[in-house]
């Protein structure tokens, strides 16, 4: 996406160390645009834990860079299949719950496995041809999302005669969540490139503010219109005719179309339901997890820190600085991400169409899996 006039992906080979690895560093935004280098695995797994980066399809592709470092660093040591194999079980312990996490890190280990009897050069060029291989691939797979989504705007459009449509969205699932594009906002983008008049509403997405912080910031800097609400608006904006659809990403969908997303997802998919309000998901297949059939039971749910929930950042003086928003003593329960059951989905935005949030229509567009 563009930033400041400039096209820039959120994760990418260094130019002038092709040993090293560069993305932007999401804790500074929106006040400051700052890029961070990683020079070994163990950098990017704390950046993915410490939330440097985050969203599904960065946090992928983040273990397939960071796999490839641990070539670099592996070849040097004495066992070099236990080097990979350490590095690949570090990276996917740092985020549980988003699955495009361990099926890139998987996808990188098997590939360095087949070629461990190459010399070590060969091995870091086809980790990083491999790694490439998984970033481009987020980045088209969005595009296409972005590709089939508009039509549920555009229908949208027409109906209201040319007039705004007024999209919700929770957290950020934006072009800063994935390699680019985004899911969520794909059509988003699409639309606005179409001419379509659109207007967003954000969710904060508290505890950590992606929606105010991020969404809000990714759209200003493509020029769209939107508004930052409280997470506890957006019932009331449906109640109100003011919201035409709503579209979410996720961070790991069952087979059959449950969908764990950003704490709060479900309750604005009661609301839409109870609205007769469409309610979207925007996700690669590359989020789904075909092992799964019970989302509510089988995905498991990070707990983060509490402090996220205590302290809250913002800047003071031209500062970025944390305050303390609650009691000092208060103890706070702090689940990242919560289950929408697949009756509640209107639909999934896939890159390769769209379809109903259940295991018969999910199968029909990707028949591979269907064994």
């Amino acid at each position: 996406m563009i930033v400041n006039g400039k096209h820039f992906r959120t994760i990418w080979i260094n130019p002038k160390n092709k040993k090293s690895v560069q993305i932007i560093d999401q804790r500074k935004l929106p006040f400051s645009f700052e890029i961070e280098t990683f020079r070994n695995v163990k950098e990017i797994a704390f950046a993915i834990k410490d939330m440097h980066l985050r969203g599904a399809g960065l946090i992928g592709a983040a273990g397939a860079y960071g796999m490839y470092l641990a070539v670099i660093e592996a070849i040097k040591q004495t066992d070099f299949v236990k080097s990979i194999q350490d590095s690949a079980n570090l990276l996917k312990a740092t985020r549980p719950t988003a699955v495009n996490l361990s099926w890139a890190v998987d996808l990188m280990l098997n590939k360095i496995l087949v070629d461990a009897n190459k010399n070590g050069e060969d091995k870091v060029e086809q980790a990083l041809f491999m790694a490439e291989f998984i970033a481009n691939q987020d980045a088209e797979a969005c595009r296409m999302i972005g590709e089939h989504g508009i039509s549920l705007i555009r229908e949208i459009s027409q109906k209201k005669n040319g007039e705004t449509v007024n999209i919700l969205t929770h957290c950020n699932a934006g072009w800063l969540a994935f390699v680019d594009f985004g899911s969520a906002t794909a059509p988003i983008y699409a639309a606005f490139e179409e001419g379509i008049d659109i207007h967003i509403w954000v969710d904060e997405t508290r505890p950590r503010n992606q929606g105010a912080r991020l969404t809000s910031w990714e759209l200003e800097q493509q020029g769209i219109k939107h508004t930052v609400i409280t997470d506890n608006a957006g019932g009331y904006l449906m109640q109100k005719g003011m919201v035409d659809m709503v579209i979410v990403g996720s961070d790991r969908t069952s087979k059959t179309g449950d969908v764990a997303n950003k704490i709060g997802t479900y309750l604005k998919a009661l609301a839409a339901k109870d609205n007769d309000i469409p309610f979207y998901v925007a996700l690669p297949s590359s989020t789904i997890d075909w092992k799964i059939e019970n989302g509510l039971k089988e995905i498991s749910i990070e707990e983060r820190n509490p402090r996220e929930i205590s302290h809250i950042e913002g800047i003071y003086n031209d500062e970025l600085v944390e305050i303390l928003i609650t009691p000092e003593k208060n103890v706070g329960s702090n689940y990242g991400f919560d289950i929408t059951p697949a009756r509640l989905v209107t639909g999934l935005i896939t890159e390769r169409g769209i379809c109903k949030a259940n295991q018969e229509s999910i199968f029909k567009l990707f028949p591979e899996y269907d064994r």
